[in-house]
Order: structure tokens, then C-alpha cells, then sequence
């Protein structure tokens, strides 16, 4: 068959269809199309907001963006062959469409696949079961004449430009996979390959019933939403052998049906609905999500190109029943419609959104997380600790929830509480800066002041720019000084021992402060440790030159230790910076005549 003889009209067949019923199939697909563009399962972080969400959602731009360039890459393909020729142009701007759906999405690569097998399957006219026939029963050669003319050149074109765009998403993000955890998709660390095989055929399982009947849809499917299969006993093992029996009776219709246009029909229904799906599939690498309902929007095009088909032959081989096909798929019509309704409502606030997955995955403790962050954001915090504490419970090492169920907890004052959740949210994960500050407020409201500091500083070690934490740690230090300053005075006129050993502990943790060198300078002088209070005296005016009260008392200390001329020069510095100073006076005037004394003594 040439390029001018493919007969695009019989692609989907519809026989003895009236134009009504043809129009209301075609609706139909479309409609399922746009339905399942809305199945969005976007995860949010700790601190990400919903804001009037339409459709999929803001953040599902990507994947609509991803879809409209794959599907523009398929026509660019397809507008390629031309009076049994092709263009290399529009293979190159195929490509080129190829390039930005994977820049909007990765998946957005497989529109190659895609263009291949239409090129091989329909363009070609390649019999795959009598080429297998040929390959692997009679092992005879074949000859490139089996093949259409250019295809071995448009295949080459793709492989190229294929190479090309992971090789430079490879100079862009780097050669490193992203780092998942166990939570993110459980059955990828199962250490058995056999259950890993099995959860992960469970997996599309439940792919392929949300493209049939989108009506578990939840924003979130990791933390146990979907439990491991552990054992071949499970009886979640009969859909596995449903979805492979479903499928290997098409793959056999796709290759072994003697109507050559079923063949062709639903081996291009097969590709559009696999291939798009490899990249989520775990079969090439690990993925970070359970289930993702965002990539079955490409996908659905498969589905939709089958179900689309399966009503061509029901209505041409049950002519009688026609009726009752067509009453049928207006009814599914109506109800993925009400679906769609309820899903877009659901979507417009957070807190609709987080409720609706609590029938879905009760088990997710991201889900009730989420509802317990909506809650306390609303001011309902009693609610929101039974939902902070039942996902702690079912996931007993979800930081996230363990730090701001603290928060509520400290703000009630349940403080001792508070701090065993945050010291266990900080040992499961040590770079966790917000939990280590709120760890250090809980600490100082206890009065476990050097423990709140260390806290503090664990916290500016992980996040370096981190203004609440440094406003804290200023606050529990003015708190120390000031603890360190009371006892330096009240014990400076009773135990100067321990008044000196406080004043030197409170130079080790603020190794700058004037206030403590001036007072622990008092103790000295009083200890007649005159050289070094003179030492801290004069470190202080370094710090501060202008404190007249340290120039007056560091004159009195001279004064005692019998350096008059310097001791009068104090004096005087002191005041000149402030006159009424209490004492100075006075004692500069016993230093007067103490030195006229002198004067007259001397001969």
C-alpha cells in the first residue's frame, strides 16, 4: 500500500451509523478526553496554598501544555506524508513540537513512540504478526522492501532528535535521579522483585479503572494510601489477571484479527494508551509517586480511540440494540459529566479539596495532615490535633506533622508534650530547621535556656538566612545576660567567689558585652584582685569609652590601689561625661585633698 492509498476516513470504523449517532459518539470521546484531563492529583508541600483552582489546576498548566504540544507533534507527523511522499520539514517540525512537550512534561517525549508505530502500523501497512511470523516461527529473512520507502530514514530522524533532547535535559538537570523515599512508592524498595512486580501490576491496575470510571480521585496517593500486596494469596491478584486477560485479548485482536482495519484500529488504540504510560510505569526507573492521575491524560486518547471503536462494532453487529447502545453511552455521558461537576467543586477551596480524599485514601496520612494544616489555619486547632495526631499514627515518622502539632501543643501550654514531639521530629530529621527553632521556643518557655540556644544555633546552621530564629536566639541571649547580671549584683555584696566564677561563665557565652566586663570588674576590685579588674575596667571603655560610670568606678579602684594621678584622671573623665554622677563628686574630693595632704607632707 502507498502513501496515497491510506484510507484515513477508515480509521475508526462506524458502520450503518446515522449522522446523529455519529455525532454524539464523537462528542462522547471528546468529552471523555476533557474529563480525563481533570483527574489532577497535584501534591502540595507544607506550605502551599490553593488559590480558586480551575479545571486541574494552576500547577496542571504543565501537563495541558504537555498534551497540546504532543498532540500538535502528531499532526505535524501526519501532515508529513503527502501524494506518497514525506516531508523531512514537518518530520523536523515534529520534532521541534516533540522538544517543547518535553520541556512542558518528560512524558511529553514519548509523542516519538507515538509517531513510530503510526508510521510502521498505518502509514506502512506493517503486518506484526506476520513480520513475528517471519522473525521468530519460519526465520526467513526479510528484505527492506517489506517496508515502506523512508521509513528507515524518518525512524533515524527520530532517534536522533530523540538522543539529542535527553541529552540536553541530561546538561540541564544533571545525570543524579531525584531522590525519592519509601513513602513516595513503597512497592520500588520492596526487597522481594516478585511482590515489586506484583504491586507494581497492581498499580496499573488501578490505572486503568480510573480511566474507566474516574471516581476515586484524590490529590494525594503516597503514605499507605494503597497497602502492598505481601503475598500471592491476596485477592487483589484476580484484577491483575483481569487487566492482563483484557489486554492480551486485545494485543491478540491487534495482531492476529483477519479484518485488517480492527488490526490497524486497535494496535494504534494499544500504542496511544501504552506508550504514554511507560514513563510512569516503573519499568525503565523508579518514579516518585504511587499513582499519578495527571499522567493518564495522555493516555486517555488510547482509552477513548477504544471505547470509541467498541461502540462502532456494538452498534454494527447489534443492530437491534443500537438503541440501547446510544441510551447507554448518553448515560455515561451524563454521569462522567455530574463526575466532572462534583470534581470541579471539590477543587475550588482547600478545604473541600483535602475532605474529598479522606473517602479515597483514609489510610494517607498526608491527607489527614493536610486536613489538620487547613483546620489550624482556619482557627480550629481542636480539630486539627485529632488530624495531626492520626497521621503520626499512621506514619510515625511524618516530621511535618510531629512540628506542628507541636506548635498547637505549645501554644496550650502542654510544653513537655511539645518538646518530646519536636526532639523526635529533629532526631528523624536533623536538618530540619523549623522543628529545631520550635524546639528552641518550647526549651525556653521550660527555662532550659543553654538547651534553647543550642537549639537555636542548630537551626541557623540549617538555614543560614533565617530572621525568626536569629530574633529568637537574640532574645533567649538578652535572657541569659540578664539572668548573669542579677546574680553578678546580688551576689557581688554577699559571695564574690561565686559572684567572679558567674561573671567569667557570662564573659564565655558573651565574650563582648561591657555591662558584664564592668561588673565583673566590681567583684574583682572588692576581691583586691586590682590588676585584672583594672584589665576588664579598660576593655570596657574600650568597648564603651563614653560610660561614666565605668571611668568612676575604675578611679575608685585606682583610688584603693594608690594610683592617685590616674585615679584622679577617671575622676575628672567621669565627670565630664556626666556631673551628677552619684559619689564621683564626693570621692574625687576625698582624692583632692588626700593629694594636697601629700603635697604638704612632702619636703
Amino acid at each position: 500500500m502507498t502513501l496515497s492509498e491510506v484510507h484515513w476516513d477508515r480509521l475508526i470504523p462506524l458502520p450503518k451509523l446515522s449522522p446523529l449517532q455519529a455525532k454524539v459518539t464523537v462528542i462522547v470521546v471528546a468529552l471523555l478526553c476533557f474529563i480525563n484531563s481533570y483527574n489532577g492529583d497535584f501534591v502540595f508541600d507544607d506550605s502551599e496554598a490553593i488559590v480558586n483552582n480551575k479545571v486541574a489546576g494552576i500547577v496542571g498548566r504543565a501537563d495541558l501544555l504537555c498534551a497540546l504540544f504532543f498532540q500538535l507533534s502528531f499532526l505535524a507527523y501526519c501532515k508529513a506524508f503527502n501524494k506518497g511522499r514525506f516531508s523531512v520539514q514537518w518530520v523536523v517540525a515534529s520534532l521541534l513540537l516533540c522538544a517543547a512537550a518535553m520541556l512542558c512534561k518528560e512524558q511529553g517525549i514519548t509523542v516519538l513512540g507515538v509517531n513510530a508505530a503510526f508510521d510502521v502500523l498505518l502509514i506502512c501497512n506493517v503486518n506484526v504478526y506476520e513480520l513475528s511470523q517471519k522473525l521468530l516461527l519460519k526465520r526467513k529473512t526479510f528484505s527492506m522492501s517489506d517496508f515502506q520507502t523512508g521509513l528507515p530514514t524518518r525512524l533515524v530522524l527520530m532517534l536522533l532528535g530523540g538522543l539529542s533532547m535527553l541529552y540536553a535535559r541530561w546538561k540541564i538537570m544533571g545525570t543524579g535521579p531525584p531522590a525519592f523515599t519509601e513513602v513516595d512508592n513503597p512497592a520500588s524498595f520492596a526487597e522481594n522483585i516478585f511482590l515489586r512486580i506484583v504491586n507494581y501490576n497492581y498499580y496499573y491496575c488501578l490505572n486503568a479503572w480510573l480511566l474507566v470510571c474516574p471516581w476515586w480521585l484524590c490529590f494525594d496517593w503516597s503514605m499507605g494510601c494503597v497497602p502492598l500486596i505481601k503475598s500471592a494469596a491476596d485477592w487483589r491478584m484476580i484484577w491483575l489477571l483481569l487487566l492482563w486477560c483484557i489486554l492480551l485479548g486485545l494485543i491478540n485482536q491487534a495482531l492476529c484479527s483477519p479484518d485488517i482495519q480492527r488490526r490497524r484500529t486497535l494496535t494504534l488504540a494499544l500504542v496511544l494508551l501504552v506508550v504514554p504510560f511507560l514513563p510512569a510505569s516503573n519499568i525503565f526507573f523508579r518514579v516518585g509517586f504511587v499513582i499519578a492521575e495527571r499522567v493518564l491524560y495522555l493516555s486517555s486518547a488510547g482509552y477513548c480511540l477504544l471505547l470509541a471503536y467498541s461502540v462502532g462494532w456494538c452498534c454494527s453487529h447489534w443492530a437491534k440494540y443500537r438503541k440501547l447502545v446510544c441510551v447507554s453511552m448518553l448515560a455515561l455521558l451524563c454521569v462522567y459529566v455530574l463526575r466532572c461537576a462534583l470534581r470541579s467543586h471539590q477543587w475550588r477551596s482547600e478545604k473541600t479539596l483535602f475532605t474529598s480524599a479522606l473517602s479515597v485514601c483514609p489510610l494517607n496520612a498526608k491527607v489527614h495532615y493536610n486536613v489538620g494544616k487547613n483546620l489550624a489555619d482556619r482557627g480550629n486547632t481542636t480539630a486539627a490535633v485529632v488530624f495531626y495526631r492520626e497521621a503520626v499514627r499512621l506514619h510515625p515518622t511524618y516530621v511535618h506533622a510531629m512540628n506542628n502539632l507541636g506548635n498547637i501543643l505549645k501554644e496550650r501550654n502542654a510544653l513537655v508534650e511539645a518538646e518530646e514531639l519536636l526532639s523526635k521530629a529533629v532526631s528523624i530529621q536533623p536538618d530540619f530547621a523549623a522543628a529545631w527553632m520550635n524546639l528552641g521556643i518550647v526549651q525556653n518557655s521550660l527555662q532550659k535556656f543553654e538547651e534553647a540556644e543550642h537549639s537555636y544555633w542548630n537551626a541557623i546552621r540549617f538555614r543560614k538566612k533565617y530572621p525568626d530564629c536569629y530574633y529568637n536566639l537574640g532574645l533567649v541571649t538578652l535572657n541569659t545576660l540578664g539572668r548573669y547580671l542579677n546574680a553578678l549584683v546580688s551576689l557581688s555584696a554577699g559571695n564574690l567567689g561565686q559572684a567572679e566564677a558567674i561573671g567569667r561563665e557570662a564573659l564565655r557565652i558573651v565574650p563582648n558585652d561591657h555591662t558584664i566586663m564592668f561588673s565583673l570588674a566590681n567583684v574583682l576590685g572588692k576581691l583586691q584582685k586590682y590588676k585584672e579588674s583594672e584589665g576588664f575596667f579598660l576593655n570596657a571603655l574600650k568597648i564603651n569609652p563614653k560610660a561614666a560610670s565605668c571611668h568612676g568606678n575604675l578611679a575608685v579602684l585606682y583610688h584603693r590601689w594608690g594610683k592617685l594621678e590616674q585615679a584622679k584622671k577617671h575622676y575628672e573623665l567621669s565627670l565630664k561625661l556626666d556631673p551628677e554622677a552619684p559619689g564621683t563628686q564626693d570621692n574625687y574630693n576625698m582624692l583632692r585633698r588626700k593629694l594636697d595632704q601629700l603635697k604638704r607632707q612632702t619636703p
